[in-house]
């Protein structure tokens, strides 16, 4: 039977303004993160300085210095901040799909596995985060210096033999860098990953890369589950071949705009957090993809981030018959090598020896 709807105006106009303001949210999350990127170099980092110099003309001169205050607090400091949203987050879409996705899929028959899929995920995703949090990432310490400098040989050219860490007083194994968020001297240091609050070091990189992996997986899951299911409510209602009466009173055939804003208006919550998972997976799966290849060639996101501002400092200065200044990676060893250097450092492995 092909069913008439009509679309009350009330309802549309609801659904407009949250749209747009689900919009501006995640507007307002690209702009956070190209504002703390346009510090860095390459060209993003110039697109982002570029957009930050026109909103300046735009935005007051108080909310500039309040914004960088909170910036500057937000990536520059440690704080458990984003750990706390990190939680939060979790724990509202977790909700979410207890309370309404689960039972719904329950009742329409789902096979139960599936459904307890995603908290089999959480347990995995919950103890990688504990212990990527809570790990040594590979603090350079007097006690362990001298082990940690015969580890990895100076390439030249990103890491330099003799420099020493003015904060820590010590010289510099290869492939170490000082955090200022913990200030300490990291071994194979990766980056400072302010959602777990900890730098990601030698130590505990096997952790992290566990935790991105469960966590995109996760996401994943919830989103194919969720996405199924609102697939399964609209074949069973038969919607797509019914009609509906626009305010001028005309019969139209049910389109995917109308569609998605029919679901919208039936189930809200369940709509905007399959919204938000989808865009989760895709950001967490590009970056899953990025640490893979990191992994795969191994490099650190420090020593990458690094070749690519040396790349482009010296390309103009480099001269044909100069070979001492291009930079080659003189860490890889093959792709098996490279993955297993991930769950087992050789400073671990050194450490190990000598207990």
């Amino acid at each position: 039977m092909i069913s008439v709807l009509s679309q009350p105006s009330e309802q549309r106009m609801d659904f407009l303004p949250l749209l747009l303001l689900y919009l501006c949210l995640v507007l307002a999350v690209a702009v956070l993160y190209c504002s703390h990127a346009g510090r860095g170099g390459g060209r993003l980092g110039r697109a982002a300085s570029t957009a930050g110099q026109v909103l300046s003309l735009i935005i007051p001169t108080w909310l500039q210095a309040v914004t960088q205050k909170v910036l500057l607090r937000l990536f520059h400091t440690r704080n458990y901040l984003f750990v706390i949203l990190h939680v939060a987050l979790q724990a509202a879409v977790y909700a979410e799909y207890t309370w309404e996705v689960f039972v719904y899929c329950w009742e329409l028959e789902f096979h139960l596995v599936l459904l307890l899929l995603p908290y089999l995920l959480l347990v995995g995703n919950m103890g990688c985060f504990v212990l990527c949090s809570c790990a040594n990432p590979g603090i350079v310490t007097k006690s362990n210096h001298a082990s940690l400098m015969k580890t990895y040989a100076y390439d030249g050219v990103l890491f330099q033999k003799g420099t020493v860490c003015a904060t820590c007083n010590m010289e510099k194994p290869a492939r170490s860098k000082h955090c200022s968020f913990c200030d300490i001297c990291v071994h194979r240091f990766d980056h400072h990953c302010v959602w777990v609050n900890n730098c990601i070091g030698a130590f505990n990189a096997k952790y992290f890369f566990l935790y991105l992996f469960t966590l995109t997986v996760m996401a994943a899951t919830i989103a194919i589950i969720t996405a199924t299911f609102l697939i399964q409510v609209v074949l069973l209602s038969n919607v797509m071949h019914g009609t509906y009466i626009d305010d001028q009173g005309q019969e139209h055939t049910v389109e995917i705009l109308f569609l998605i804003q029919h679901l919208f208006l039936t189930f809200p919550r369940i709509v905007f957090m399959l919204g938000f998972v989808i865009l989760l997976t895709l950001i967490l799966g590009a970056y899953s993809s990025f640490n893979l290849y990191l992994a795969l060639t191994n490099q650190t996101f420090n020593e990458w981030y690094k070749s690519r501002r040396y790349r482009y400092f010296h390309h103009l200065t480099l001269q044909p018959c100069d070979t001492q200044a291009v930079y080659r990676n003189v860490y890889t060893k093959g792709v098996w090598m490279n993955l297993k250097e991930i769950f087992k450092s050789p400073a671990v492995l050194e450490r190990k020896k000598k207990k």
